[in-house]
């Protein structure tokens, strides 16, 4: 058995890492659940988000392999123990919050994807059926405020700031390159570059460039920025 922060340290930098690629659940939330739902441990079919086999349609991260345990579930505000239930196994951890993702995706699922703090998507997941406990979005803000989970979604929060500082500083130079004595023709050693940062929607115009101006896409394509 773990303990709870190592089982926090296992599982943020993934939480963070998807947000960062636009996962619409904050970390502190997604931390929370797993906690909730696993009592802080990792099972063996890494399924650490309570999600059922459900309709059985396979995804991209879930291939149908399943395992059966007892759960129990809230009816009518009566709780009911030892609920025979066929839950997603996955082959990674990651694997299994991408599925959720997917789930989330789903029209009754807007207001979680909408919410505005953390506090508003736990109790937009209770409002949504995500779960039969009448209690489940309080016991998830305890655990994101005992464990003080915010701290990584400002993590995400900064990082990003980071990244737009570093693009509006890169646009600042290639607009100064831009000004310089332009090629009529993309160089054949820059057209990889030059794709990249058109997809990334860093530049509009790839013809017409200094030599400076493709060398510099070609450094930074290189180093992986773009």
């Amino acid at each position: 058995m773990v303990t709870r922060q190592a089982f926090i340290e296992l599982i943020a930098p993934i939480a963070v890492e998807l947000r960062l690629d636009n996962s619409p659940i904050f970390p502190s939330v997604r931390i929370a659940q797993a906690i909730l739902e696993t009592g802080g441990n990792v099972n063996a079919w890494n399924n650490l988000v309570g999600y059922k086999v459900g309709s059985g349609v396979l995804t991209p991260y879930w291939t149908g392999e399943r395992v059966s345990a007892l759960t129990w579930e809230m009816v009518n505000g009566v709780r009911y123990d030892n609920v025979p239930s066929d839950f997603r196994a996955y082959p990674t951890i990651e694997a299994c919050f991408l599925d959720q993702d997917l789930l989330f995706q789903l029209p009754r699922y807007v207001n979680v994807r909408n919410a505005k703090s953390p506090g508003e998507q736990t109790q937009a997941l209770l409002n949504s059926g995500y779960a039969t406990d009448i209690a489940y979005a309080s016991k998830l803000n305890n655990l994101i405020q005992t464990n003080g989970l915010t701290r990584y979604d400002e993590e995400v929060v900064k990082m990003l700031e980071q990244v737009q500082a570093q693009i509006a500083d890169l646009q600042t130079r290639m607009s100064a390159l831009e000004g310089q004595a332009a090629l009529k023709e993309v160089p054949e050693w820059a057209k990889a570059a030059v794709d990249a940062a058109v997809k990334a929607g860093l530049i509009d115009t790839p013809k017409d460039g200094s030599y400076d101006f493709y060398r510099l896409l070609t450094v930074l394509h290189r180093k992986g920025v773009i």
